[in-house]
């Protein structure tokens, strides 16, 4: 599959939103927000059609969730799109400084990084964050969205064109390319017509991303939440984080995966954990274990997953593997930038 076209488009795009004033963003990211409620209809419709199908083709109800839209979550992405406005513009912030005895003065200064390529799972609020994430930070973008939400995408991405128009910026801005394994593959060999590809989503698309891609990726993590219960907990509230942090919603990124405790309230607390977990169906962390605190650990067992506590006393070593570098440049011959010196 050849992008060469959108991704000319979207490096044209993107020449416009490098210099474009806060202002003009800000009420961009309003107009698409608004675009979005006003076509919430259509998403919806959209959405349907991508849920059945997911439905017939005996999707797991977890990723459904994923995939699906309502009212409420299309009026979150709005939202989203609207708290972006109300952030300070990261293009031109100076990140430090400094002057060398010399006079010269060095500057680490944010910039747009031109056009960014986006490849994600069956997440269609997915699009609207991204596409709101990229204007904000002054870049064009390129969606390559799941094909099992082609068609919520598809209406997200119209709406949030018609917003850009509006406002007056480029519609090519953000642009939605066909749904499947060309196009994802198409974005990781498009070097020097895509400035950087973040994929989101799973270990396996990550990893697929970041070995196959000839573009700059920006690995992301697939997380691993804990919930951490301490021997001066109060019980009745760490049941109470535990259900809704696995029950409340499982399908997204921050339910909770790993449920440690300490060993001197472990007889007392896993019982009770275990038992609200059980109460509530599958829903149970995928690992469960008991902190000695002094260097030792041991297992638990939760959901048929068995994994060993990493040793307390080697984390103490990690630290000591990965401590930061000395600066060559020590920061007591810099006189720090004054706002006289912010472009």
């Amino acid at each position: 599959m050849d992008i060469t076209h959108q991704a000319d488009a979207a490096r044209a795009a993107s020449r416009t939103l490098a210099v474009t004033r806060r202002e003009v963003k800000d009420s961009a990211l309003g107009a698409m927000a608004d675009a979005l409620m006003a076509h919430e209809a259509d998403l919806l419709t959209a959405n349907a059609a991508d849920v059945a199908a997911a439905r017939e083709a005996g999707t797991d109800e977890w990723l459904i969730d994923r995939l699906s839209l309502t009212s409420k979550r299309v009026a979150d992405m709005a939202d989203g799109l609207r708290s972006l406005a109300r952030l300070a513009d990261p293009v031109g912030d100076v990140v430090r400084g400094w002057t060398n005895p010399n006079g010269v003065q060095i500057r680490q200064v944010r910039v747009p990084f031109g056009v960014v390529g986006i490849i994600y799972e069956a997440r269609p609020n997915v699009t609207a964050d991204a596409a709101g994430i990229c204007l904000k930070s002054g870049n064009a973008v390129l969606l390559c969205g799941s094909r099992s939400a082609e068609r919520s995408n598809q209406a997200v991405v119209a709406a949030l064109r018609e917003g850009l128009e509006r406002s007056g910026l480029p519609v090519d801005s953000v642009q939605l390319l066909p749904a499947g394994r060309d196009a994802s593959a198409a974005l990781m060999e498009a070097r020097g017509k895509v400035d950087v590809l973040v994929p989101r989503g799973g270990a396996g698309l990550i990893a697929a991303v970041v070995e196959g891609s000839k573009v700059p990726v920006i690995e992301t993590g697939t997380g691993n939440c804990h919930l951490y219960v301490d021997a001066t907990a109060d019980l009745e509230m760490a049941r109470d984080i535990l259900v809704n942090a696995k029950t409340q919603r499982p399908s997204v990124c921050n339910s909770v995966e790993t449920l440690l405790v300490h060993a001197a309230i472990a007889d007392k607390a896993l019982p009770v954990l275990l038992a609200a977990m059980k109460e509530k169906g599958r829903h149970r962390p995928r690992r469960c274990g008991v902190l000695c605190g002094l260097g030792r650990c041991r297992t638990g067992r939760a959901g048929g997953v068995r994994r060993r506590i990493p040793h307390a006393r080697s984390r103490g070593a990690r630290r000591r593997r990965f401590r930061r570098r000395p600066d060559p440049h020590p920061r007591a011959h810099h006189r720090p930038l004054g706002d006289d010196h912010h472009p």
